[in-house]
């Protein structure tokens, strides 16, 4: 019954396709028999099916095959053929070639060259008109048909060159009615327009979860939104790279690391424009072996992606193309999160910079992608590749932004930054799933939320790297029409759980402390009192010393002071275990001393903790206060892992000015004057 509720849907799907986008789609299948044959760009693949295989015919789709086969047989350049083709390129006197070819100004000679990627042909002269109009072919290169001729003129041999280039077709789409498009959408439910978006990428939707969709579609916002900076991180075998290298011809992906700010942005000797003035979009594969040559290469790449400019010489330059940095992540994301930060693949002059990182509009979540299987792939029909990159490319002069402000406000954490990002993120996706501009506002609230989660997790992460400065990473949004304020989290980070709302089990106590990484975390600490004679046993401390002599200053000062704090409590009669829990992974340390007094006190007397306590501060061996270490920074721990009631030295209270006062607010400040009103405040003693 499923399969053929889901066959008609696609029979639907299909059908309204035909309807609206007649000689604009084909069946993927196609490109897929062919190109597991010829490593070729899906662009040019598709390029040749749609003026072959538009047709609902089978025959005439067979015929069309075999045309796209014989001439991709006949004149694709494989680079283990290249000789083959030059032979037959003089025998014939004329011959037409696929190939990427890129372009050049031979300055000497005055006069532009060519060079061709598979055929090995280098410094073959090209009209002037081809460079002039099809500017791309000065840098990077892109996908023609070319018509060689050969004429040998034993005159020339030692200047001249055999061969010419006597016509130059790039592979591209020509002009895209926006009108047709807008009008065909309308056929179509928001559902039904996923599933074509995902099939004319390539993907099967009927694999995916809706959550996988709308992440598949987070890749083609920097197709679509100029000077968008987009990461993405995760394991290998999800595509990371595949749409800006296979699927758009109007993004070019970096490889190989090493880079130039000629090459990136502008070339103060030739006076000509680099990638971003010439691609849509310009992707990094591989974060982690991003290198330039040039020792300002980062500081001119953080202004650019900050302004869109660059300052070259006197003169400030100007361009649109979006920033995409893919990278494998090659352990367990909530390790990483553990030990480091989710930026720990950059290079370390990227991936510790705050300011650059800030500068990264949306964080995707790379390790909620699917590995890809054969089953993820679609044999169903999409649109042309080239067609689905010209409009998307059309659409980059749309603003669908706006349309936030009729019925939501962003809360007040989010800086200019922040809004920026959120604004261009959610008119990205508009412009992709709603390109007729027509969606209702539960439509628009769900891409706000995928926008904020985006976007915070840049923050999050800025929080662990930079500290208080990025502070305010608790986004939210206003509905407008009942002033109701709405959060968004960030799924991977799961810390709002760590301490847990109500009252807690007697023994069972939550601090914040620093690691042994470096980094602050939350730890729990649970107890447990047996009859016996003063035995004390430690567990989850492993072998840090420091970590064993705070729990044994936290002991000898309850044997010391017991009687004091209260009459029930023995030391003698009773053995105590307790077990030191390092909840997320930062290592253990050496500052719990107060926090396992409490814990004993608290197993001791049979009383449970107050309800969603953090204990913060520490005790030396003879009981005397230490503040706590970096407050602020120390209290949004608290916060992100769900304290409501912080426990608070007095001594500390000098910090509270470098805590923002919103910060301050969000608890009920607990604070103490010695160990011993510590025990009572923790336990709510009076």
């Amino acid at each position: 019954m499923e399969e053929n509720v889901e066959k008609s849907c696609r029979e639907v799907i299909k059908e309204k396709l035909r309807q609206n986008f007649q000689g604009l789609i084909v069946r993927k299948d196609l490109t897929k028999k062919i190109k597991e044959g010829a490593n070729v760009p899906v662009y040019v693949l598709e390029f040749l099916l749609g003026q072959y295989c538009s047709s609902d015919d089978e025959e005439i789709v067979e015929q069309g095959v075999q045309n796209v086969k014989r001439i991709l047989s006949d004149n694709f350049v494989r680079p283990d053929e290249a000789q083959k083709i030059l032979s037959r390129l003089r025998s014939r006197g004329t011959h037409t070639v696929i190939d990427m070819i890129t372009s050049r100004l031979d300055i000497k000679r005055n006069i532009y060259v060519a060079d061709f990627s598979n055929l090995g042909l280098t410094n073959i002269p090209i009209p002037d008109e081809y460079p002039e109009k099809y500017d791309r072919l000065l840098c990077g290169g892109i996908w023609c048909i070319v018509h060689l001729q050969y004429e040998y003129v034993e005159e020339d041999k030692k200047n001249g060159n055999p061969i010419q280039i006597r016509k130059v077709s790039p592979i591209q789409m020509p002009h895209v009615e926006m009108s047709d498009l807008k009008k065909g959408r309308k056929a179509f439910t928001k559902e039904e327009w996923m599933d074509v978006l995902m099939r004319s990428i390539g993907m099967e939707p009927d694999e995916l979860t809706e959550r996988q969709k709308w992440l598949l579609l987070t890749r083609m916002i920097p197709l679509v939104e100029n000077n968008f900076n987009l990461c993405e991180l995760g394991p290998r075998s999800t595509g990371k790279s595949h749409l800006y290298k296979e699927i758009s011809p109007n993004s070019i992906l970096v490889s190989g690391g090493q880079t130039t700010v000629a090459n990136l942005f502008y070339n103060m000797g030739r006076r000509t424009v680099g990638l971003v003035g010439l691609w849509d979009c310009v992707a990094f594969d591989e974060v982690a072996g991003i290198r330039f040559k040039d020792k300002d290469g980062v500081q001119i790449m953080k202004d650019y992606m900050a302004s869109g400019s660059f300052a070259r010489g006197k003169e400030e330059k100007a361009a649109s193309a979006s920033m995409v940095f893919v990278g494998n992540i090659n352990q367990e994301v909530d390790v990483l999160l553990k030990t480091s930060s989710l930026f720990d693949p950059f290079p370390p002059e990227m991936g510790t910079d705050t300011a650059f990182l800030d500068r990264i509009h949306c964080y995707l979540p790379g390790w909620e992608v699917p590995k890809f299987r054969p089953e993820h792939f679609t044999d169903d029909y999409g649109f042309i590749t080239d067609y689905l990159s010209e409009f998307i490319r059309e659409l980059r002069k749309n603003q669908y932004g706006d349309a936030l402000d009729l019925y939501f406000r962003l809360g007040k954490n989010l800086n200019q930054r922040d809004t920026i990002a959120v604004r261009k993120m959610v008119d990205g996706y508009l412009k992709l799933m709603y390109p007729d501009g027509e969606f209702t506002k539960e439509q628009l609230e769900e891409v706000l939320q995928l926008a904020l989660e985006m976007r915070r997790r840049v923050k999050e992460q800025l929080k662990k790297l930079g500290g208080m400065e990025f502070y305010d990473v608790n986004f939210s949004y206003i509905d407008l029409e009942d002033m109701s304020e709405h959060y968004v989290s960030v799924p991977e980070q799961g810390s709002g759980k760590l301490i847990p709302e109500g009252m807690c089990n007697p023994g069972q106590v939550y601090t914040v402390s620093r690691g042994k990484s470096g980094m602050l975390g939350v730890f729990r600490l649970e107890s447990q009192m047996l009859p016996g004679s003063g035995k004390f046993e430690r567990t989850g401390i492993g072998s840090d010393r420091d970590a064993k002599e705070a729990a044994n200053t936290a002991f000898n000062f309850l044997k010391a002071n017991g009687k004091r704090i209260s009459g029930a409590i023995s030391t003698t009669a009773k053995d105590y275990i307790i077990n030191y829990q390092d909840l997320q992974g930062i290592g253990m340390t050496g500052k719990l001393a107060l926090p396992t007094l409490i814990a004993l006190c608290s197993i001791a007397l049979g009383r449970s903790t107050l309800g969603s306590l953090a204990v913060l501060g520490e005790i030396s061996i003879s009981g005397t206060l230490i503040k706590v270490d970096e407050l602020a920074n120390t209290l949004q721990v608290c916060a992100d892992c769900g304290a409501k009631k912080v426990l608070i030295p007095a001594i500390s209270m000098v910090d509270y000015v470098t805590v923002p006062s919103d910060l301050i607010s969000a608890f009920q400040i607990i604070p103490y004057q010695s160990a011993e009103d510590a025990v009572f405040k923790a336990l709510g003693v009076e």
